[in-house]
């Protein structure tokens, strides 16, 4: 069972989040709480695994709540203003819900928490990719184990059991899956857009229409951006709007 604490100062948003969980087997609703001062309360007495977070409360928001906590579990952030998003996924939540939540948009969120625990790659493990200060990973490949540095890394691309992670000098072709490596990027950097498709989201130049443009190798290139995915990218790119 994955402990879950739901923590929002509108009694409404609350009753929508508890309706949700109770849909929802492998959740375990430990308390609700009201501000940020109850829910530190909550998570000094349980051992919580995921917390709904409102951001806009009286007192103390739901960011400057979880800078405070020294070993947060996972997050899912709720709010009703898009402008948060980027600032939301910098401090490594699993994803960011917006306002009025729906219940199909809820378990997508629900789902990757799942399985992150099914992978054992919670934020609360020391050595996910999430927690660690590295700016490299290792992939094995061609019988020899390659260094990818994250700032070098174009997208990612699925294959069958192979992913080709492709950056500015070339391509690194491993055996792994896609869910597995994606759980090892750092979601401040990397987003899935697409059922076969990763993308480093510094080196996106622009979006159009369901497409996402890119340079490689001075060439103008063009990703897919998949259906279910497209609702995340777009409070990304809502948030970063001018």
């Amino acid at each position: 069972m994955i402990k879950t604490i739901i923590v929002d100062d509108e009694p409404l948003a609350l009753d929508i989040l508890e309706a949700h969980i109770e849909k929802i087997p492998e959740l375990e609703l430990l308390s609700r709480c009201s501000n940020a001062i109850e829910a530190n309360q909550a998570l000094n007495e349980n051992e919580v695994d995921l917390l709904f977070l409102d951001i806009q409360m009286p007192q103390l928001t739901g960011i400057e709540f979880l800078r405070s906590i020294k070993n947060p579990p996972m997050v899912i952030f709720t709010t009703a203003y898009p402008e948060y998003a980027v600032e939301g996924f910098n401090l490594e939540a699993v994803d960011y819900l917006l306002k009025p939540i729906s219940f199909e948009r809820f378990l997508k969120a629900t789902n990757k928490v799942i399985d992150r625990m099914n992978a054992g790659d919670g934020s609360t493990d020391p050595g996910s990719a999430s927690d660690s200060a590295d700016d490299f990973f290792f992939v094995k490949s061609d019988k020899k184990l390659v260094k990818v540095f994250y700032k070098d890394i174009l997208y990612i691309e699925g294959l069958k059991d192979y992913v080709i992670i492709r950056t500015e000098t070339g391509r690194v072709i491993t055996l792994q899956t896609m869910k597995s490596l994606e759980h090892k990027l750092p979601s401040s950097m990397f987003m899935r857009i697409h059922r076969s498709y990763i993308m480093n989201l510094q080196k996106i130049k622009a979006l159009e229409g369901n497409m996402v443009e890119l340079v490689e190798k001075g060439q103008t290139k063009h990703i897919p951006i998949g259906k279910n995915y497209r609702d995340g990218l777009a409070e990304l790119v809502e948030s970063k709007k001018l």
